[in-house]
């Protein structure tokens, strides 16, 4: 399915094909397409770069479709990256899979400050809901795997 070239985001690369590799969704997705172009918040004389993942109903594009500035969706991978290291490397050392008197994974230091990494303890059901989100970690080991390979490759092509 084509990505419309007609909204306010405006497609410069696309990924047309994205439900043929939408994870565990893989053809039954809304999920069509991602593409890098320019942002739909754009002013005269500024332009910003944007990230966006394209969700078709059947009927129409839907307003659902979620655009990111590049920076956040880079913020994401090293979120993603470092709790997927922590359950790697941490948590079988607590019994609730984190250390509850202090719940900071990492602070990564990121423009003069730091992205805090925490577990969310204002979550009432956290202990719970830590056991199901490492378990779905674990069920996607493969999927995440395989991108997270990808994108060392990648970042090491580029001489990151």
């Amino acid at each position: 399915m084509k990505i419309p070239t007609t909204l306010k985001h405006k497609p410069v690369i696309v990924a047309e094909n994205y439900a043929n590799i939408d994870g565990r969704y893989t053809d039954n997705t809304d999920t069509q397409g991602l593409s890098l172009g320019l942002a739909q918040w754009n002013d005269r004389g500024k332009v910003d770069i944007s990230a966006k993942v394209w969700r078709y109903t059947g009927e129409k594009w839907s307003r659902q479709s979620e655009e990111l500035p590049l920076h956040r969706v880079l913020d994401l991978a090293i979120l993603v990256c470092r709790t997927k290291l922590h359950f790697q490397e941490d948590a079988y050392r607590y019994p609730n899979s984190y250390d509850t008197d202090n719940p900071v994974i990492d602070r990564i230091g990121l423009q003069g400050d730091a992205m805090t990494v925490a577990v969310c303890t204002d979550n009432e059901k956290i202990n719970e809901d830590m056991k199901l989100f490492s378990q779905a970690l674990s069920d996607d080991g493969e999927l995440i795997g395989e991108r997270l390979s990808t994108l060392s490759r990648i970042l090491k092509e580029m001489g990151y």
